[in-house]
């Protein structure tokens, strides 16, 4: 009995021990949350841009040691949650992240409805949120409200005039006609967009001669094509997110929709886009884009590929980086912790990221790209605010 309790006394030791020295540990770490798809609709769009930068970020920090706070290094401890392509779900993971996990710092969501459901939640609490996958013609209302706010991929206006810009320089040229089939995915992201491009090409003397929307998750997308290819269209225009993206254009090869502009939003840019279809999306115009040949671009793209495993697109995967760039600066430069000094000296500086310098004036950012295009097996911005590097567009001949 005496070996017995001796024994049950060493594993109580232990167990304080092993506790001290996990509270020891924990105040030694940056906890930093996440919240994103793992599964549902917009699980592969988020596997591609969100948690892989997430992760090479995360693996980049703590190889140099960690973050330097209160005047140590401090390692990065992540906490990830799926929400399941659902607002519900991601509000009750973020606020268990605040008040059970207690951690420091949250990832911004993924995608638009995402983020606008989930402000309020990340302001209760005072995390800074470097919204990197939302675009929003309420920029100036929700940074109003929200003051640790912050947008990375420009306003739903500029977002469709670059569309419009592209289209109307290929009609100057002769390239295209009058005629648009435009389609939308009927979520916060595709609603908006084609409310503002329905003025906005008509204002360009444009005819939308087919206009559609239809639910976020669609998976026969064949009758909307079917009623876009017999509108006998110049040019196609989706408003759309991942899942539809692929079926939408799967749809126009079979269909044979023989435009010389055709454009598809989100995902485009997605390296399994371009291994789905091969050389048959030469010349497809889509959302976002890159310039692959600046020597900071390619050194993140070959980190990327070289830590994850995974080929980057050619969009929101770099504004993603960015943004846990700017949020490591913006600690560093503080030196601590505290949120509204963190959110603040975001506001106050400017921050060297793979995007180039990045600037918030009133908490937006006007660094981006608009519009894409596949050319020769490279997805490169066209069209965008404050970039360099952007290449001329090409018309679409073909599927073939």
């Amino acid at each position: 009995m005496h070996r017995r309790s001796l024994l049950k006394l060493a594993a109580i030791s232990l167990a304080s021990s092993v506790a001290l020295s996990g509270g020891a540990i924990a105040a030694d770490t940056v906890k930093i949350g996440a919240v994103a798809p793992k599964t549902g609709p917009l699980a592969g769009g988020a596997a591609v841009t969100q948690w892989p930068n997430v992760e090479l970020w995360v693996k980049q920090v703590n190889d140099r040691g960690g973050l330097r706070v209160d005047g140590t290094q401090k390692m990065i401890e992540l906490i990830e949650y799926d929400d399941k392509t659902n607002p519900a779900e991601h509000i009750k993971a973020a606020q268990r992240l605040a008040t059970q996990d207690e951690v420091d710092f949250i990832v911004a969501p993924y995608g638009t409805g995402f983020n606008i459901a989930a402000a309020p939640i990340y302001a209760k609490y005072g995390y800074p949120m470097i919204a990197v996958s939302a675009i929003t013609d309420k920029i100036g209302e929700l940074t109003d409200r929200y003051p640790n706010l912050f947008f990375t991929l420009g306003s739903t206006t500029a977002f469709v005039e670059g569309v419009r810009d592209v289209l109307v320089e290929m009609r100057d040229a002769g390239t295209i006609g009058n005629k648009i089939a435009m389609v939308n995915v009927a979520d916060a992201f595709g609603i908006e967009l084609a409310d503002v491009a329905r003025p906005k090409l008509k204002e360009a003397g444009f005819e939308i001669v087919y206009d559609k929307s239809y639910p976020l998750g669609t998976p026969d997308l064949s009758p909307v094509m079917k009623g876009a290819k017999a509108s006998e269209p110049d040019a196609f225009v989706a408003w759309s997110y991942p899942p539809d993206t692929f079926g939408l254009t799967e749809q126009a090869i079979i269909e044979d929709l023989d435009v010389k502009a055709f454009y598809t939003a989100v995902a485009t840019s997605f390296p399994a886009y371009s291994g789905a279809f091969g050389p048959k999306i030469n010349n497809v115009l889509g959302a976002g884009g890159t310039n692959p040949d600046d020597p900071a671009t390619a050194a993140w793209r070959k980190a990327h590929e070289d830590i994850t495993g995974k080929v980057p697109d050619y969009w929101a995967s770099a504004n993603t980086y960015a943004a846990l760039q700017i949020l490591e600066q913006a600690i560093e430069g503080v030196g601590s912790t505290d949120r509204e000094a963190v959110t603040q000296y975001i506001k106050d500086n400017s921050f060297d990221t793979v995007m180039g310098e990045i600037t918030f004036d009133g908490q937006n950012s006007a660094k981006f790209w608009s519009v894409g295009q596949w050319q020769d097996g490279v997805f490169r911005g066209v069209k965008g605010s404050n970039v360099d590097g952007a290449a001329d567009v090409r018309a679409k001949d073909g599927w073939n």
